[in-house]
């Protein structure tokens, strides 16, 4: 057993003998929460990151690298939960969502907002440790997430609401290091929300079926037969993006490098939904979490050899 597991299971036994009714209901929270599915979260964090590193030109300050990793973490899990809340009506009607905790009854609704609320002062409180234009920000953030899960009932685009709250981080990440909002940023900014739109419809293309016949709109629904060439399409306009800001910030042949090795990934993208399998679509959403290590090991790379 490794020091890891050890601890993990010593946790597990003292929750079990000293709080048995939360260790019981443990799981539920785990499943509502997403930490078993920790896609969400590297999706939100490469980005953020990035932004980190270039405010900084180099490495940040380690009280700015764990405020952000920690609330990305936080932010991303109370998404989740508000997410729930508001799909509880539909997740039933859908073979991948069947098992979420509000749909079995674990959990209920009202438990599921009271996490979103938790989960999201606490991510608050860690920005109390930034700036006041940081915590400003924070509002618009947060408002813009708990959004989200409700536009698919009144448009085909909830993955443009979901591409500017995962896109926050990123200008948040300027505020906290510079204390103002450069210009450039918004580049990063633009280029990180086409980005999601891209992976958010292969994500929906998974459900597309289902979200037919129960009503819930999304740019998978949308962009129909040319769904394809229009992710290829955000997908090129992110790559294309990237490369203003590049200029603008004074990034070199490692950052290249790494949107070269993204731009690699969405071409196997291309080829994984190519048949539109629910199974293929999946895949295909899951790889983006090397597109953004990729692009943010040649942010990382430049400063190192910088």
């Amino acid at each position: 057993m490794s020091a890891l597991q050890g601890i993990r299971q010593k946790c597990d036994d003292w929750l079990r003998i000293r709080a048995p009714r939360l260790h019981a209901r443990l799981p539920a929270y785990v499943q509502l929460t997403r930490l078993d599915k920790p896609i969400g979260t590297f999706l939100l964090l490469w980005p953020t990151l990035g932004g980190l590193w270039i405010a900084a030109e180099g490495i940040p300050s380690l009280k700015l690298l764990l405020i952000f990793a920690l609330g990305t973490w936080l932010m991303r899990s109370a998404g989740c939960a508000i997410n729930d809340f508001a799909d509880a009506n539909f997740d039933g009607n859908v073979l991948r969502t069947q098992s979420r905790p509000i749909v079995t009854g674990k959990i209920s609704r009202k438990e599921a907002l009271f996490t979103f609320i938790g989960l999201s002062l606490a991510g608050f409180l860690l920005l109390l440790m930034t700036n006041l234009l940081t915590i400003e920000m924070s509002f618009a953030a947060v408002a813009v997430a708990a959004l989200y899960p409700f536009m698919k009932r009144y448009t085909h685009l909830p993955q443009v609401v979901l591409g500017i709250a995962f896109s926050f981080g990123i200008l948040m990440a300027f505020t906290a290091v510079r204390d103002a909002l450069p210009a450039q940023a918004w580049l990063l900014f633009v280029a990180n929300c086409l980005w999601t739109v891209a992976y958010d419809t292969q994500y929906a293309m998974v459900d597309r079926e289902y979200d037919l016949k129960i009503g819930v709109k999304s740019t998978a629904i949308l962009f129909g037969e040319a769904d394809r060439v229009i992710i290829a399409s955000l997908q090129g306009m992110f790559i294309l993006a990237l490369i203003l800001a590049a200029a603008q910030f004074n990034l070199g042949i490692w950052f290249y490098l790494g949107l070269a090795g993204a731009t690699a990934l969405f071409g196997y993208q291309w080829q994984l939904t190519r048949a539109r399998t629910p199974e293929g679509c999946f895949k295909a959403f899951l790889n983006n979490h090397r597109v953004g290590a990729a692009v943010f090991a040649g942010i990382f790379l430049h400063y190192l050899f910088n």
